[in-house]
């Protein structure tokens, strides 16, 4: 059984033409909707896709070209549109309504040889926690740009890095951080933000204080144009404020729907020592040359952060996401990530929260790791993703990981499939993961019996 699963889920290349598909569509118990699409050579791996934040939309694949790729090489794939009656961060419904949709379609198709999860940004969590808890309803996972290090770690750096230019640039005209009656409030405090900024980089006292802030936010350091060297400390400050000025209008607006999905605010910075937080951070050395090259203290700006952190979280808030929104580092079944190198809006530091999650779980044997050189967020190729999923069949079907992990194996096995796109896997290893509060997730996970 075990030779034939792998002859048909890992054998390279397709068909000589495309084979006939059948779309399949429902409805959720809570009005979602689901879709699912089966080829006619169906290989018996069922991919069950969990999509990221945005339009409560259902959909089976991260974009077309990866929908089409996959179906030319035998996957069935499922996916729902998550609970569309509340907050576009979905986390209160995604893995109840995504479990459903599984269930739905294999009473239409049967039961699957294997199935894996595949989930994207937001539905990277989402299939995070489907490795953590279905382990009676999927053999696998594959988490792509994954918020892995969970809802409140989200909102908590970004607290930092735009606390940060709040206090160190603007302190007598604070914008709104957090408590937004509206994501246009959230735009409105991203547009000044974003403003001030600007306006500070034209002095060297300017430079090393928003180099400060893009530290604390984790931004990438490979400008649109090409990765800096790296003790090029003013070239990684000017691409990190351009990746700070594109993401803040996503971000700050987006914080509106992660506390409405909360009840509250769930994200706070009292108590946090912004010295020793700097201090673990990669991009500690940048902060320090433009601080000495503008002849300003360090020390004094960093003791100014903590002494006026004030911002509170509402514990019913930090409750809610708790439950709904954050990874134990308990895995039931095989998860591989996969994450780019320069992520505006899931920092590759992520990582090595969720590895370190992981081993105090105990349950490292059954992670896997990988890494793309390329900028943006979910900016992957079709190949890159085909890879990763045969990478988590191979675990599942033979119990042993062997090398097809390896970005050597992985990239090779990308680029035998044969499409037309440039692969890019490589060996990396995060920094540190610096803004997280030590929080303890709290027990009491749903189990996948009450979630079917």
């Amino acid at each position: 059984m075990l030779a034939a699963i792998l002859t048909a889920t890992l054998a390279p290349g397709v068909a000589a033409a495309a084979p006939a598909t059948t779309h399949y569509t429902g409805v959720l118990r809570d009005g979602g909707s689901w879709v699912a699409d089966v080829p006619a050579r169906w290989n018996g791996t069922l991919v069950l896709y969990s999509h990221g934040f945005g339009a409560l939309e259902a959909i089976d694949a991260p974009n077309p070209e990866v929908q089409q790729a996959m179906l030319d090489r035998g996957y069935a794939l499922v996916g729902s549109s998550y609970d569309p009656n509340g907050s576009i961060w979905a986390l209160n419904s995604a893995t109840r309504d995504q479990f459903e949709s599984l269930a739905a379609i294999t009473r239409i198709i049967g039961r699957p040889r294997l199935t894996l999860a595949l989930g994207s940004s937001m539905g990277g969590l989402v299939s995070g926690q489907e490795a953590q808890i279905g382990g009676r309803l999927i053999d696998g996972a594959v988490s792509i740009c994954g918020l892995m290090a969970g809802g409140i770690n989200l909102n908590n750096y970004q607290l930092d890095g735009t606390y940060a230019l709040n206090q160190m640039l603007r302190p007598d005209d604070p914008v709104k951080l957090v408590r937004y009656a509206s994501p246009a409030e959230g735009a409105a405090a991203a547009a000044a933000l974003s403003a001030t900024a600007t306006a500070a980089r034209a002095t060297a006292a300017g430079q090393a204080r928003v180099a400060l802030a893009t530290a604390l936010l984790n931004m990438p350091t490979w400008s649109n144009s090409q990765a800096q060297a790296p003790r090029d400390a003013a070239g990684i400050a000017t691409a990190q404020y351009e990746w700070m000025t594109g993401a803040l209008p996503f971000i700050m607006p987006a914080r509106y729907f992660i506390e409405l999905s909360a009840g509250g605010n769930a994200s706070w910075n009292t108590g946090v020592d912004y010295a020793a937080l700097l201090a673990r951070s990669p991009h500690r050395d940048t902060v320090e040359t433009l601080y000495r090259r503008a002849g300003l203290s360090l020390r004094a700006d960093l003791s100014s952060l903590t002494r006026h952190a004030g911002v509170r979280a509402d514990k019913a808030a930090v409750r809610t996401l708790s439950r709904t929104s954050t990874l134990s580092g308990h895995l039931d079944v095989p998860n591989l990530t996969m994450h780019t190198l320069y992520d505006q809006l899931a920092p590759v530091e992520f990582q090595d929260q969720y590895a370190r999650q992981v081993r105090t779980a105990g349950d490292q044997h059954l992670l896997r790791q990988s890494y793309v050189n390329r900028r943006g967020h979910c900016a992957f190729e079709p190949s890159e993703i085909i890879a990763a999923v045969r990478a988590v069949e191979h675990r599942v079907v033979t119990g042993r990981w062997d090398q097809v992990a390896t970005a050597r194996h992985l990239q090779a096995d990308a680029r035998a499939l044969g499409l037309a796109d440039d692969p890019a896997f490589v060996r990396y290893r995060p920094g540190r993961f610096v803004n997280d509060r030590h929080l303890k997730v709290r027990a009491g996970w749903p189990s996948a019996a009450r979630l079917g």
